[in-house]
C-alpha cells in the first residue's frame, strides 16, 4: 500500500501542477495594503481590456500598458472614487474599447440590436423563398398542351 501511494504521489502531482490556474499579472508593488480596496481593484480590473491584447484583462495582461492601468485604477480607488468613476475614468482616457463588456446604450445600442434583427430578417427571407419553391405550378393550358404535343413532333 505505501508503494502504491508513493507511485501515486510521484505520477499525480505533475498532472496537477499542470492544471489551470488563472494567470493574474499583478505584481506584488501594485497590490494595495487595504484588503477591501485590493478586492475592488481586482474586481474591476477583470472586466477592463488590455488595449495591447485581445481579449484579455488588464488583470491577466503582462503587458506594460495593462500594468499602467491597474495602478491608475489603484490610484482612483485609493483617491476615494466610486468603482463606475474609476472605470469611467479609464473609459475617458482609453475609450470605450477597454471595457470587456460594452454598455447597451447609444451607438452601442445599434450593435447590440443589429445582430439580432439580422437573424430574423434573414429567417424571413429564406422562409418566403421556400414558400415560393414549394408553391405547385398551374397546370398547363389546352392551348399550351397542343402547342407542346406539336414541338415534340419536330
Amino acid at each position: 500500500m505505501r508503494v502504491f501511494l508513493l507511485l501515486l504521489m510521484l505520477f499525480a502531482a505533475p498532472v496537477v501542477s499542470l492544471a489551470p490556474m488563472p494567470a493574474l499579472a499583478v505584481q506584488p508593488d501594485e497590490v494595495l495594503d487595504d484588503p477591501a480596496l485590493e478586492a475592488r481593484a481586482r474586481a474591476l480590473s477583470t472586466g477592463l481590456r488590455c488595449v495591447v491584447c485581445r481579449n484579455e484583462s488588464i488583470d491577466e495582461s503582462n503587458a506594460d500598458l495593462a500594468r499602467d492601468m491597474r495602478i491608475i485604477l489603484r490610484e482612483r480607488l485609493v483617491a476615494g472614487d466610486t468603482d463606475a468613476q474609476a472605470v469611467q475614468f479609464l473609459v475617458d482616457r482609453y475609450g470605450e474599447y477597454v471595457l470587456l463588456n460594452p454598455q447597451r446604450d447609444g451607438v452601442n445600442l445599434i450593435l447590440w440590436v443589429a445582430a439580432p434583427v439580422l437573424l430574423l430578417l434573414g429567417l424571413g427571407v429564406a422562409a418566403m423563398a421556400v414558400r415560393r419553391r414549394a408553391r405547385p405550378e398551374e397546370p398547363l393550358s389546352d392551348a399550351e398542351k397542343a402547342r407542346l404535343k406539336e414541338i415534340l413532333r419536330e
